[in-house]
């Protein structure tokens, strides 16, 4: 486990939406589309990527954890070069993009015009999950 930390490279994003249409095509593309394609870019520097959805299906939220700023300008460059891009739009729409975490000038640069906010990382601790798992 770890100990409490000052600093951390780490960046968490939050991408809150809602589901435009169907709920269950919204998520048979998370699960059968999406998931598995950012999967298969086996971006070194992406901890997790991550879809919540609310009971009634209506509002989803993409949870993505990375190891630091670099890497998420790198899921950044494959998202916007992938074909997810053009399909989740016609999936849903945006409500709030929040990026946690000490992002470099050139993350913010790059996600500020498209709505993002960005808090910067003050204290804590992160235990990694295998550390619970027996």
């Amino acid at each position: 486990m770890s100990g409490l930390r000052e600093n951390s490279d780490q960046i968490c994003s939050v991408i809150q939406c809602s589901v435009k249409g169907n709920p269950d095509d919204f998520k048979n593309w998370v699960k059968n589309r999406s998931s598995k394609y950012v999967l298969n870019f086996k971006e070194e520097k992406l901890i997790s990527y991550e879809w919540y959805i609310s009971d009634c299906g209506n509002q989803a939220t993409l949870v993505e954890l990375l190891v630091d700023s670099d890497g998420y300008m790198q899921r950044l460059k494959n998202h916007l070069g992938s074909p997810l891009a053009a399909e989740v739009t016609d999936l849903v729409d945006f409500k709030g993009w929040y990026i946690f975490g000490n992002a470099k000038p050139d993350l913010i640069e790059a996600l500020q015009p498209m709505g993002a906010t960005f808090q910067k990382y003050l204290f804590g601790f992160n235990h990694s999950i295998k550390d619970f798992k027996s």
